[in-house]
């Protein structure tokens, strides 16, 4: 049981990195020294997406799963939680590389966009 709970937390704890990774950019704008942590993460999970690598976390997750008498499974978290709401059929190294590159867009975009606003608020706030 223990095991179970600490491989869900695992779990939990992906997600999370999984989402601060694609949308923490949007914490920026709050908090500036977010950039700090966050573009390390991005660099590290589009790594991950284009080189094919599992994650840390999917081994971690495997072992307290298998501690527990449960069964571990193959491949990585996006291909084990993710894809499966995404896409139906199996996960591809291509898919991988979009998806990775989707990650970089969506970053550069809402970082474009903190960017622009912070121009604009020091031009509305600056000396006159």
């Amino acid at each position: 049981m223990l095991y179970s709970a600490l491989a869900d937390l695992v779990v939990l704890v992906h997600l999370a990195f999984v989402l601060f990774v694609v949308l923490g950019a949007l914490l920026v704008r709050a908090r500036t020294w977010v950039v700090w942590v966050h573009l390390p993460a991005v660099v590290w999970g589009v790594a991950v997406e284009v080189k094919g690598w599992i994650c840390p976390l999917t081994p971690l997750e495997n072992h307290l799963r298998r501690m527990g008498g449960a069964a571990g499974y193959d491949g990585g978290f996006v291909e084990r939680y993710v894809m499966p709401v995404l896409y139906p059929a199996g996960l591809t190294h291509a898919t991988q590389i979009a998806l990775g590159a989707m990650v970089l867009v969506i970053n550069l975009v809402i970082y474009r966009w903190i960017w622009r606003r912070a121009g604009r608020q020091r031009g509305a706030t600056g000396p006159s």
